[in-house]
């Protein structure tokens, strides 16, 4: 039997960054590593500056998706207005929104850009030790979510979570058997879900269902500051709802 740490992503908005060219800023269907550990990381209070320490949460959990509900595409064309980033030493930077918004009204520009989202998206979502070296217990994760340090949010800063996580610490003997026998989720029974459910995961032996296929994502965080990311392997399956698969 293995530990795991099972939870739950829904919003009405959700925005799970691809790749982006230009103005364009389209969103996979379902988070990627990146975005799930960042979850964490802002959960425990880690700043975006602290690589050292976010480098260490990705590379010490493993984790897998269910998209329990597809939910509905939305494309935005988006505008926003921002203050001069100076250039070289002299590059400014902000904490705030509000501090943006502080220069003159001469000086603020305006940008554009066509941004995807997902609404009413549901996601189950099962992280799990990659040794018995991890710098946090996964109770202390589960505790952390409940209680986060910082706002935890579904992609962007303009997806809030609508629910609590309910996350749980589970034992079970694969990632399949723990999401589908320990989370029927009644509170959202009116919401549109899928017949069959998509499952996605990294790690061998940890699914008791095959692979239909394998993908290369460059979605593990080497570096915020930098914005580097690694290449992992991705395996993807069909599952039935709470049991079986096909």
């Amino acid at each position: 039997m293995t530990k795991y740490l099972v939870f739950r992503l829904y919003g009405p908005m959700a925005s799970w960054g691809d790749v982006a060219v230009g103005t364009y800023r389209p969103t996979f269907d379902h988070p990627s590593k990146s975005a799930i550990m960042g979850l964490i990381a802002a959960a425990i209070g880690i700043r975006r500056d602290e690589d050292v320490k976010l480098r260490a949460i990705a590379e010490s959990y493993d984790f897998a998706v269910r998209v329990d509900a597809s939910g509905i595409m939305l494309r935005d064309y988006h505008t926003s207005q921002v203050p001069p980033s100076g250039k070289e030493r002299n590059q400014q930077k902000f904490a705030t929104r509000k501090d943006e918004l502080a220069v003159s009204k001469e000086e603020l520009k305006t940008i554009l850009s066509t941004r995807d989202y997902y609404c009413d998206a549901l996601y189950t979502v099962c992280i799990w030790a990659k040794s018995e070296e991890i710098p946090y217990s996964l109770e202390t994760l589960a505790q952390k979510m409940k209680e986060p340090t910082f706002v935890l949010y579904l992609g962007r800063k303009s997806c809030p979570l609508a629910m609590p996580v309910d996350a749980r610490v589970i034992n079970g003997a694969n990632i399949t058997d723990v999401i589908n026998s320990n989370y029927a989720d009644t509170l959202l029974n009116d919401l549109k879900k899928d017949d069959s459910m998509r499952l996605f995961w990294e790690g061998t032996n940890v699914s008791c269902v095959p692979s239909l296929h394998t993908i290369t994502r460059r979605d593990d965080p080497l570096s915020r500051k930098r914005w580097q990311f690694a290449d992992r392997k991705e395996h993807y399956a069909v599952v039935q709802p709470y049991g079986g698969d096909k």
